[in-house]
């Protein structure tokens, strides 16, 4: 079975959310379930020379876009037991910066056609092609309309990801003769509101829609979470799939992690206390038993900080710590950074991306805050659990999916339900309840550390969906 994964951004190439680790990790994941998976993106100028120079030029085609007629090359490199394509035109990739260039749609369609024009060249037909986030919706919409037919394309299913329903792709209707040069009278694929949507494109014309989580899958066809979007999927919703990602269990391993300050596991866990220790010292906050809450996030208001911000001072009275990393809206920055002014010993406030802290939270803190209005799937909520770090999460997307509240026989964290602060601070406060009983305690931490988040579930939900699709026999 051959696959191949057509995506904006993997790791170890180009990174700037959670796609990247999705596209490092799954189709790796995949493989090891005899699948022969490939992975195309961008050339960005941030590809590390490192990389560049193990890369192998395998020939470059010209490519249309519209009246347009662009250069593509095309390189090579293998990463573990993956191959990688990286689409080479400076004028689009050579840039400082993934995206928010005002030509993005220009780029991106460009780089859509690109996939479907480079297999004739690298000799190698997949059986499907996955296509993730708007970025790549315009692959299903051009194989429908100009490639299906033809004798080196024909077979070919298409399966279009959506990571987050808010990023749509959307454009004035100009693009489509501008950009795009479809027939007219297939317009209609993408029209959405008065524009051109290429999300709405691709949700007319692959074959299977999925989602990163299960309830994802389910929200994304309410109003409330869709952004307008689930009067598209409501057509489609016997396609729509959710699947839960997982994380690479091996990067975030607490027992090997070099960046902590002391290695521990699930069965002997005395190293989290040096490494929480660690953590209040390097904040400068002092060393007592009080809770220590984590936020490691985007300070924009879907990550739920308002929330936060409501209940802030009641939380500290309890008497917790709070350990923040994060950027985002400044509105959210300045308070941060106004409470640890006023509250030096409680509060640490780190504004921007710090990788090597934000596992040090990972393992250092007691618990994880994560009260999103909306949530995919999350990441970070598993990689708090691989570190024996206790989430705190409201019931939304894939925090639902992977975080079952402490009150149940199987609970690895707490939850509430609605999007209101009180609540939140209700959940807060029987985490805090919990903690203060080190047995019952414990043995939370030591549950939530033996979940298994790893790719190979998620890997063979992944390996079925294929074969039905081919129809195959699944695992």
């Amino acid at each position: 079975m051959k696959i191949l994964f057509a995506a904006s951004e993997a790791l170890p190439f180009a990174a700037s959310g959670g796609l990247a680790d999705v596209l490092g990790s799954l189709p790796a994941a995949l493989s090891e379930h005899d699948c022969d998976c490939r992975v195309v993106i961008p050339m960005y100028r941030s590809v590390k020379p490192e990389l560049r120079n193990k890369m192998k030029y395998i020939g470059d085609v010209t490519v249309d876009v519209a009246w347009r007629k662009q250069y593509c090359g095309v390189y090579t490199i293998n990463h573990g037991s993956v191959v990688y394509y990286l689409i080479d035109n400076p004028y689009y990739f050579m840039r400082d910066g993934m995206y928010g260039f005002y030509d993005d749609c220009e780029r991106f369609v460009f780089f859509s056609r690109a996939v479907l024009e480079i297999l004739p060249l690298i000799e190698w037909k997949p059986d499907i092609i996955h296509c993730n986030d708007w970025q790549t919706a315009m692959i299903p919409v051009y194989y429908e309309v100009m490639y299906k037919y033809h004798r080196e394309y024909e077979g070919i299913k298409t399966i279009y990801t959506i990571h987050n329903i808010q990023y749509q792709g959307v454009y004035g209707k100009e693009v489509v003769t501008e950009l795009m040069g479809l027939p007219g009278y297939h317009t209609s694929l993408l029209e959405f509101d008065g524009c051109v949507n290429l999300m709405k494109g691709a949700i007319e014309t692959a074959n299977i829609i999925t989602t990163v989580s299960p309830t994802y899958a389910g929200e994304v066809l309410d109003p409330w979470y869709s952004y307008g979007m689930d009067r598209a999927l409501v057509r489609r919703q016997d396609g729509v799939k959710g699947i839960l990602n997982g994380i690479d269990v091996d990067n975030y391993n607490p027992k090997t992690d070099t960046v902590i300050e002391k290695n521990y596991s699930s069965m002997n866990t005395a190293g989290k206390k040096k490494c929480r220790e660690a953590l209040l010292k390097e904040m400068g906050l002092p060393v007592t038993d009080e809770p220590v809450i984590g936020i490691v996030t985007r300070l924009v208001a879907h990550k739920g900080i308002q929330l936060i911000q409501r209940v802030f001072h009641e939380m500290l009275d309890m008497g917790c710590k709070f350990v923040i990393l994060g950027s985002g809206e400044k509105l959210y920055e300045d308070f941060f950074t106004e409470m640890q002014e006023q509250y030096p010993d409680q509060v640490k406030a780190n504004i921007g991306f710090m990788p090597e802290l934000s596992r040090k939270i990972y393992a250092g803190a007691d618990f994880f805050l994560m009260p999103s209005q909306n949530e995919p799937c999350g990441l970070a909520q598993m990689v708090a659990m691989r570190y024996g770090t206790i989430p705190i999460v409201r019931e939304t997307g894939g925090l639902k999916d992977s975080v079952n509240d402490a009150g149940g026989k199987n609970g690895n964290g707490f939850t509430f339900k609605t999007f209101d602060a009180l609540d939140m601070l209700d959940a807060v406060k029987r985490g805090i309840e919990l903690f203060g009983n080190k047995r019952k305690w414990n043995a939370l931490v030591k549950r939530a550390m033996n979940c298994d988040f790893s790719w190979s579930k998620s890997a063979k939900d992944y390996k079925n969906m294929y074969c039905e699709l081919l129809g195959e026999q699944t695992e």
